[in-house]
């Protein structure tokens, strides 16, 4: 199987399964002399992980990181980064009910046709807990970038049909962390809540959006014409499970506009160049122009549910699937830290490949 690396410089080789033994990572080009924070990391992964609260999933992991390689005295060497992560809360049996037949909107019939053989337990390769390298290489690229001052915040902006409609710049966005549905808006985070809640109790599921917002971004990231910056964070955001969709700056919605509406004015403002608004999302001609880059990212509703669901097996017959085990009604709280995490990488992964040219 290919495609289980990420990035140019700074890379990511990513390995295991749901209901494997562990999974984990080997990241190639970090600088050497980044501090390794490891309680950040584990933060960075306790924000993703299992069990938080009533609108994820019910299943137990500590998700607790195991360095092997890369880093000496609390500092990186420069040399290949080996992590993993073991699997505990392991419930395979769950599963058995799922061997024979292909759940409807996964991977699975896609997976067994394509390399004649999966892993049904949990989805194999395809679940979302391959994620957690992703978590883990975002963080330490977080740790190398802060150094320049660059932030990164994602937070869900919409859950079904109720949407965040206030500018990011109209939010305090240190208030992302203070509910459960990591949603800036204390209000809306409530009606967030409930709706998840009421959806899940229902053994259905339901989608929405993640905003991320990149602050203090020097103006020169991203390699025309193929690497341009928000090709590599579209890339970055539509490999994540479940992503349907994404858009920068004024996004489709911007289509609606006339030239004259939606161009991005140069001005001088202390003694520097910038622009009056940002359409543009802070990239221009796929290079960054200084200003904020922000971006949003669309998650489906998750496909496995608690219902009667109609299917076939591999042997071309029609059933119907109850699924059993412990799944999210709402993917959107456990996958800010994942749309931050793969942002991390590709700003970091474009600051390296500007060093080049020194």
């Amino acid at each position: 199987m290919a495609g289980n690396i990420f990035g140019d410089i700074f890379r990511l080789s990513s390995f295991g399964e749901s209901h494997g033994v562990a999974v984990g990572g080997v990241i190639d080009g970090c600088p050497p002399n980044v501090p390794i924070d490891i309680a950040f990391i584990q933060s960075e992964l306790a924000r993703r992980k299992p069990g938080q609260s009533k609108i994820t999933t019910p299943r137990k992991e500590d998700d607790i990181v195991e360095i092997l390689s890369g880093v000496y005295n609390g500092l990186s060497t420069g040399t290949p980064i080996g992590f993993m992560v073991r699997n505990a809360d392991q419930r395979s049996g769950d599963y058995d009910n799922m061997k024979d037949l292909y759940r409807p909107s996964h991977a699975d019939f896609a997976y067994a046709t394509k390399y004649g053989i999966r892993d049904h337990r949990g989805g194999g390769r395809s679940s979302a807990r391959e994620t957690i390298a992703r978590v883990v290489a975002g963080a330490i690229a977080k740790l190398a970038l802060r150094s320049s001052g660059m932030n990164i915040t994602a937070y869900t902006s919409s859950v079904g049909n109720l949407c965040l409609d206030k500018p990011y710049g109209e939010l305090d966005l240190s208030k992302t962390e203070d509910n459960i549905v990591r949603c800036p808006d204390a209000e809306m985070a409530e009606r967030m809540i409930e709706l998840i809640d009421r959806v899940r109790i229902d053994g259905d599921s339901i989608g929405g959006i993640i905003t991320c917002v990149v602050k203090n971004v020097p103006v020169g990231l991203g390699e025309p014409v193929f690497d341009k910056l928000h090709a590599r964070l579209g890339q970055a955001m539509l490999s994540i499970n479940a992503v349907k969709g994404f858009e920068y700056g004024s996004g489709f919605s911007g289509t609606e506009l006339r030239g004259s509406e939606h161009n991005d004015p140069f001005v001088i403002k202390n003694g520097k160049i910038t622009t009056t608004k940002n359409h543009s999302g802070g990239i221009q001609g796929g290079i960054s122009n200084g200003a904020d880059v922000y971006f949003r990212v669309a998650f489906k509703p998750v496909a496995t549910l608690l219902r009667e669901q109609s299917t076939v097996t591999g042997k071309l017959e029609e059933t119907v699937l109850k699924a059993k085990g412990r799944h999210d009604p709402c993917v959107l709280p456990r996958a800010v830290p994942i749309v931050e995490a793969m942002a991390a990488m590709v700003m970091l992964d474009m600051v390296l490949m500007n060093k080049s040219y020194l």
